[in-house]
C-alpha cells in the first residue's frame, strides 16, 4: 500500500502531536542535510516498490530513508535506530 506523502508546507496541524520545528537545533548538520534533499527523487525511485491493497499501509518513504541513513552513517543495528521509536 502506498506510503502517505509528508507534505512539508502543510498548514493543516494535527491537535495530538506538536510540531518538532521549533525545539530542533536548525544548524544541526542532520537539519540542514534534511532540507537541501530533494525527497521527491526517492519517492520516485522507491515508490514503484508499494503496491495498493496489499498488506499494511506503508510508512512514508522519506522515514524510511532517514532512518537507513542513519544507520549507515552512524553504523547502527536496524534495532538500535528505532528504539527510541519503540520506547514511548
Amino acid at each position: 500500500m502506498q506510503p502517505k506523502k509528508i507534505i512539508k508546507d502543510s498548514h493543516a496541524k494535527d491537535l495530538f502531536r506538536s510540531r518538532l520545528t521549533p525545539i530542533l537545533n536548525p544548524r544541526h548538520p542532520l537539519f540542514l542535510l534534511a532540507d537541501r534533499l530533494d525527497w521527491s527523487v526517492f519517492e520516485e525511485a522507491f515508490g514503484s516498490l508499494y503496491v495498493d491493497g496489499v498488506g499494511r499501509p506503508g510508512l512514508p518513504i522519506r522515514l524510511l530513508v532517514g532512518l537507513h541513513y542513519l544507520k549507515h552513517a552512524y553504523g547502527e543495528s536496524d534495532e538500535s535506530v528505532v528504539e527510541p521509536a519503540l520506547a514511548g
